[in-house]
């Protein structure tokens, strides 16, 4: 059992803490809006995302808008470290000695205390609520539905939006900019910077490459290597970077045991997972109706983040385009879309086909050098092919700066910046 008196100084400093939180970075997150629309309801509230992403300070926003009174605890706290299930009567009465009775609790990286939910379930019976943060989806998940099956809303926060980047970088948009070649210009430079440096807001105010590899070697040892019980990390760290150097890539756990050359097949795929659970990659399957032919396709490998991505893999001279497609991933991701990719016997192939319940919404392809004719042609032939098989006329292609409407085979075909793209969703 851990003395109470540790536990108040911890939850006294933690609560200093959270309380200056929200001043160190001043960015109004786009995922506040829901969670504030769930903060009125009977369901514990859990947000996701991977580590140092900005769920802390999610958490700040949240309490100096809402809430007046509350308890905050961090679990990532090392004073922490042996905490255990039946330390938290213990937390709770050192709670109410220091703040009084309140029915709110925030706890920040709950997953590394074992066997939490059980009692997050016996205080949310009593009337209690919580507001949960984590960074491993499938332990919270595994977790949650064992407990909290129907009494749960999930979000999942990601590193800065290109619009959150704009925000930080204090450059502020207007109705206008669209039509003022500065101001299109300043935004066209500010994209550059953002696939460069990606979205993590420590990362942003110092752009120190060490603070992004540090982020890099904690999730490998402590979202995973620790919390599985691995024996080493060395190769886990390899196929890491593996993936990262080759964000937006077709991958096969048979190619990845030949890029590799140490990992069986079955542990391969157990790393994958691993990697994905602690949000670092995400994988998006080949599109195709017959659930077999999924299954046996490769599945295409995206960074989380394109500024990690850069600390961490290797660079090559092509790495443009796929650096755009991996933007235009992520954002798909957060803006919580079904999304596949597609692939014809010609191997014509579509970025992103876009799922709305059975069907096709959209058909998306990313082109960096769309002022190339032998590649425009070969991405718009892509496109018709699908359009055909898949049968859906909403066509786009995402470009560097290229914009309008082109009428191909009788189909209209939208081009679309990827920095308008990005800001407006069209």
């Amino acid at each position: 059992m851990m003395r109470k008196e540790l536990l108040k100084e911890v939850l006294a400093e933690q609560r200093r803490r959270i309380e200056r939180l929200k001043e160190e970075y001043l960015v109004t997150r786009e995922k506040i809006g829901e969670v504030r629309s769930f903060a009125g309801t009977r369901h514990s509230i859990v947000v996701t995302g991977i580590r140092r992403c900005g769920k802390s300070v999610l958490l700040a926003e949240i309490i100096s808008s809402l809430f007046e009174k509350y308890y905050y605890v961090n679990f990532e706290d090392e004073r922490l470290a042996a905490f255990g299930l039946e330390d938290f009567t213990r937390l709770y009465e050192a709670c109410i000695e220091l703040f009084g009775e309140c029915r709110t609790f925030f706890l920040d990286e709950v997953q590394n205390v074992v066997g939490w939910e059980k009692w997050v379930r016996r205080m949310y019976d009593d009337g209690f609520k919580f507001f949960i943060t984590g960074s491993n989806a499938r332990l919270l998940s595994r977790e949650l539905a064992t407990s909290l099956t129907g009494r749960k809303l999930q979000v999942e926060l990601f590193p800065f939006s290109f619009r959150e980047f704009l925000e930080f970088r204090k450059f502020g948009l207007k109705r206008m900019d669209d039509y003022i070649t500065e101001r299109r210009a300043a935004i066209i430079s500010r994209l550059s910077e953002y696939l460069r440096d990606g979205g993590f807001p420590e990362y942003l105010k110092d752009r120190k490459i060490e603070i992004l590899q540090e982020y890099f070697n904690d999730i490998i040892q402590r979202d995973i290597v620790e919390r599985y019980r691995l024996k080493s990390g060395r190769e886990l760290k390899g196929l890491a970077s593996y993936l990262l150097t080759n964000t937006a890539n077709p991958a096969t756990y048979n190619g990845l045991k030949k890029a590799t050359g140490e990992l069986s097949i079955n542990t391969i795929i157990r790393y994958v997972e691993y990697l994905e659970d602690a949000y670092l990659i995400f994988t998006v399957p080949f599109f195709s109706y017959s659930l077999k032919r999924q299954a046996a396709s490769p599945f295409k490998v995206y960074a989380i983040d394109t500024g990690l991505r850069n600390a961490i893999g290797f660079r090559f001279s092509r790495d443009a385009g796929r650096i755009y497609e991996t933007a235009v991933a992520i954002e798909l991701k957060r803006r919580k879309l079904e999304v596949y990719y597609w692939k014809d016997a010609k191997q014509r192939e579509v970025d992103f086909v876009i799922r709305d319940r059975a069907k096709i919404s959209e058909l998306v392809q990313v082109c960096h050098e769309i002022s190339d004719v032998e590649v425009k042609n070969r991405e718009i032939s892509a496109l018709l092919s699908a359009s055909r098989e898949l049968r859906c006329n909403n066509l786009r292609i995402i470009t560097d700066e290229a914009e309008g409407e082109e009428k191909v085979g009788g189909k209209i075909i939208k081009l679309t910046p990827l920095w308008k793209w990005l800001l407006k969703g069209s």
